[in-house]
């Protein structure tokens, strides 16, 4: 029979610890890394769309309103104070 002393004993320990902790960071990382592609893959094109999608139907409802003049980009001056009142 082997005999292991104490020391030998808790350095094997500390060191399934320490093996274990490096293996459950390096599962971790591996998550965020997972997690960040998901997103910048999938997430981000899907709402750009959307939101592109949903500022050219506001800017062409305001093209057929007010046509494609300085109040298209600035805003109608004349409804905005008669509005007001």
């Amino acid at each position: 029979m082997s005999e292991i002393s104490l020391d030998d004993a808790a350095s094997i320990s500390s060191y399934d610890s320490d093996e274990e902790y490096r293996l459950a960071q390096e599962e971790w990382e591996e998550s965020l890394r997972q997690l960040q592609q998901l997103f910048s893959i999938v997430l981000l094109p899907f709402f750009g769309k959307w939101l592109g999608r949903r500022w050219s139907h506001i800017a062409y409802a305001r093209y057929l309103r007010v046509g494609l003049g300085k109040s298209f980009f600035f805003g109608d001056r004349k409804t905005s104070t008669a509005s007001r009142s």
